[in-house]
């Protein structure tokens, strides 16, 4: 029997390791995928740390994953899909399809979503089993390492703008220019957007600009982020990728009127916001999760159109452990990607 290795944590909050377990074969609507490169994303440490309900150990993290179709299971072929074809599976790793949301077409927030790395393991591995409707067909001209955060930190900065009421022209601020944000700009400024970009420090002003941000707004200056959003006219869409409520909802303020706030950025803390500060100009406040194996597809499409790619540091999977610490202390190039070959 063959055997491949994957990155796993035998309990809550353990380490790393790297152990072999044997090659499984795909079940029906299945394929088996040799990974090239997992993306680690922050919000692996849920997982790990076991802050979502159902999570099993060992564990094996890893929902940005890219790599290549080496089996399918029972009726996989019939969804179109043949080995040697490359794909990715993101956070959407999957959707019951008889819940209420997914009977309305609305797969990304089916009630009994499958995440890899919760609902089954993920791509800190060399072979990962995915349902084969979790699966988005990866462009010739992405390489692994580019597309596999594109599966998750892209789609959702992707999706979070296409999907907002902001058109071409329009005034759009994305907050932060991190994992999430730095990806948020270059979306923002290839849809057409005055896209300004909010950060901490004056130091990020030119690295701001080289992403094609027009405007730049330093969080910690004296004016107001609200008041400089306001003097550019006011934000049709803030797209808020920072994880930190406070500086999510210093931004309200500064959207236009019928602004939108579209808020990506994990935060357990609550927004300081009032009903009158949304009630009297029609302000939107508004959660976006992810995006479904198409959305991703689209936003790969899109990415490969534009020249976008995700800024990584690339490690090889026997460094599992060590990125994941980079990616936990912010020290790591906004994402760190594990490789496989």
């Amino acid at each position: 029997m063959s055997t491949y290795r994957v990155a796993q944590v035998a309990a809550a909050g353990g380490s790393f390791e790297i152990v072999e377990r044997e090659v499984q074969q795909p079940g029906p609507g299945h394929v088996r995928v040799a990974v090239d490169a997992c993306g680690i994303c922050h919000s692996d440490a849920v997982f790990v740390n076991a802050e979502f309900p159902g999570v099993r150990f060992p564990l094996v993290p890893g929902h940005e994953i890219a790599g290549r179709i080496e089996e399918l299971g029972e009726g996989a072929r019939d969804k179109g899909w043949q080995a040697g074809d490359r794909v990715a599976v993101g956070w959407f790793g999957g959707s019951c399809g008889h819940c209420t949301p997914c009977r309305q077409g609305d797969f990304i927030v089916c009630e009994n979503l499958k995440v890899p790395g919760w609902s089954y393991d993920g791509g800190y591995a060399e072979e990962v089993i995915a349902p084969a409707d979790a699966l988005a067909r990866i462009p010739d001209a992405l390489a692994a390492p580019d597309a596999a955060p594109l599966a998750c930190a892209g789609v959702t900065t992707y999706n979070g703008l296409r999907r907002s009421s902001a058109r071409a022209g329009d005034l759009v601020a994305v907050l932060g220019i991190g994992g999430l944000g730095h990806l948020g700009v270059k979306y923002a400024a290839a849809m057409g957007f005055e896209t300004v970009a909010i950060a901490r420090g004056a130091a990020k002003a030119d690295f701001a600009k080289q992403l094609g941000a027009h405007h730049y707004i330093d969080s910690t200056a004296d004016t107001p982020v609200a008041d400089a959003l306001r003097s550019l006219g006011g934000a049709k869409v803030v797209l808020a990728t920072a994880a930190s409520s406070d500086a999510i909802t210093a931004t309200v303020e500064g959207l236009a009127p019928r602004g939108e706030l579209v808020v990506i950025g994990a935060d357990a803390d609550p927004l300081g916001i009032s009903p009158n500060q949304l009630l009297i100009s029609g302000k939107i406040v508004r959660g976006h999760p992810s995006g479904t194996a198409q959305d991703v597809q689209d936003t790969m499409a899109f990415s490969a159109l534009h020249g976008i790619r995700p800024m990584t540091e690339i490690v090889p999977l026997d460094q599992a452990a060590e990125a994941y610490q980079r990616m936990l202390s912010g020290a790591a190039r906004f994402r760190m990607v594990l490789t496989t070959r």
